[in-house]
């Protein structure tokens, strides 16, 4: 019961910030835009779905090739932070030991 409560206080809640987000003529400008963006790619969806398929697969043998390289930038980044923290800790330690 009390998580039906929540949920509905939410999704209520939600419903009329959206509703009186709406009063403002620049939301309602960006809204309608936003909104036939989304029915014109929808549409476009519909109409080529071999063709959004295709370029899903692309897009996905892209992030395949680099992410290695990706992920090799990152380790080797945080190596160098690492080290840089080791320096600075061991130089700290050698002081409080003097």
């Amino acid at each position: 019961m009390g998580k039906r409560k929540l949920l509905l206080g939410m999704t209520a809640g939600a419903a009329v910030g959206g509703i009186l987000m709406l009063l403002d003529r620049e939301t309602r400008m960006y809204t309608k835009t936003k909104w036939n963006d989304t029915k014109s790619g929808s549409a476009y969806v519909v109409k080529n779905p071999s063709e959004v398929v295709r370029k899903a697969i692309l897009a996905l043998g892209k992030l395949n090739e680099n992410f290695p390289s990706g992920a090799a930038n990152v380790i080797n980044a945080l190596e160098q932070v690492e080290n840089q923290l080791d320096r600075f800790t061991s130089k700290n330690e050698t002081k409080h030991i003097e």
